[in-house]
């Protein structure tokens, strides 16, 4: 099948040496570094690998063979849990790694109701906003250059009615946003995180895809919020949706004109949720094992998954939820690997897909008398290389076009 053209450009190069002398009549080789689309996934699993804790080598492997996007954790009862106490540096460390690697990186979240910092719940609201909006720019301000977008507000449609709390003490979270306002509070969350890095990509993420989100879209958008991405959650443990279910969800918030996201993103390789079950955390058997059946499955899903998003022009980026059964989400079997490491038939499919089909392998090439070639391939990053050195450049845009600039070769 062949790929969208809204996804695939053609660059006309013109490469020189240091002296500006055209490379003429010259073999070299031009091959794909990352793709402009972020096919991402978590970065969790590979923090303690990256930290130094642990020997993850397979599985970084692994998941650098297929994914460019790293989303990291910043859940604040996990990354604070006493005042102060931050795990900034392991993060730090972490991001580097997957930095140093070519791998974009994504915070998630910035404000959240679950995932709570425990010792916030008994502060006065006036005391919760502070620490609510300093937070925010200690995080962005501290891991600005390093991690380049940010889930800003996290489940904002439920954020003020949330009532499931372990310990039945109301979160601070929720109680803010009751008292303030969800338009107010994530106004006030977008401004401390744009101001502490004007350059980020800041989402507004959500699980209710329902008319509520549109609803709280609008209101945001016609108070003045500037929101760059729209965060669209699809955790699938009852079911994949189906292409036509999936896009016709895309549509409706496509309307809105700001790229689109599918941030967290699992179909499962086993048994499913039953239906009626509406959180989804209400499920978590104590097995939930990866079937032969449902690894078959998962492999066809996740490919009309990826090939329909793909397909759609609002779509910028896709997030799956777990490279791992180790550790997944709920201990549902959703991971691409087994618990033991090994690959599921989807891990093959997605890596076919997207380091296969929407990928330009090292292509000999050779240019012509004034060293001119052309490169055509999915948007992203290459990498030009001959017997003189190399150049890094980029297809941007879909189409035919000449780069403005001869291409410096060394």
């Amino acid at each position: 099948m062949s790929t969208p053209a809204h996804r695939v450009g053609e660059l006309v190069l013109r490469l020189v040496d240091a002296t500006g002398a055209p490379l003429s009549d010259h073999e070299v080789e031009v091959a794909q570094t990352r793709h402009a689309f972020g096919f991402g996934s978590t970065g969790f699993e590979l923090i303690a690998h990256a930290n130094g804790d642990e020997d993850a080598s397979p599985l970084a492997e692994d998941w650098l063979a297929v994914f460019d996007t790293a989303t990291l954790p910043f859940y604040r009862g996990d990354f604070e849990p006493r005042p102060g106490e931050t795990l900034t540096e392991r993060i730090r460390t972490t991001a580097r790694w997957f930095a140093d690697r070519g791998v974009r990186l994504k915070g998630h979240p910035l404000v959240w109701h679950t995932v709570k910092a425990a010792w916030m719940d008994a502060l006065p609201l006036d005391e919760v906003e502070r620490l609510t909006l300093a937070r925010i720019r200690r995080e962005v301000g501290d891991f600005r250059g390093l991690i380049e977008s940010w889930d800003v507000v996290n489940e904002a449609v439920i954020m003020p009615v949330f009532e499931n709390e372990p310990d039945g003490v109301p979160n601070a979270i929720s109680r803010l946003a009751q008292a303030k306002g969800r338009v107010p509070l994530i106004r006030a969350a977008f401004e401390e995180a744009r101001a502490a890095d004007p350059g980020a990509t800041l989402l507004l993420n959500d699980f209710d895809l329902s008319s509520a989100y549109e609803r709280l879209i609008d209101d945001l958008l016609e108070a003045g919020v500037r929101i760059d991405a729209l965060g669209l959650q699809t955790h699938m443990h009852q079911g994949y949706w189906g292409e036509e279910t999936m896009l016709a969800m895309v549509d409706r918030f496509a309307r809105f004109g700001l790229p689109l996201h599918l941030t967290e993103n699992t179909l499962l390789s086993g048994e499913l949720m039953p239906a009626d079950i509406v959180d989804l955390n209400d499920h978590q058997p104590e097995s939930w094992p990866s079937t032969p059946e449902g690894e078959a499955r998962q492999a066809d899903e996740i490919v009309r998954h990826y090939r329909s998003l793909v397909g759609h022009p609002a779509v910028q980026s896709i997030t799956y939820w777990g490279v791992s059964d180790r550790g997944a989400w709920l201990g549902a079997p959703g991971g691409l690997l087994r618990a033991d490491g090994s690959a599921k038939p989807a891990y093959d499919a997605l890596r076919k897909l997207v380091r296969g089909e929407w990928w330009l392998s090292s292509t000999r090439m050779r240019t012509d008398a004034d060293g001119r070639l052309a490169v055509s391939g999915f948007l992203g990053d290459y990498r030009v290389s001959c017997a003189r050195g190399s150049a890094d450049f980029a297809i941007e845009h879909t189409g035919a076009e000449a780069a403005p600039e001869p291409l410096v070769v060394r």
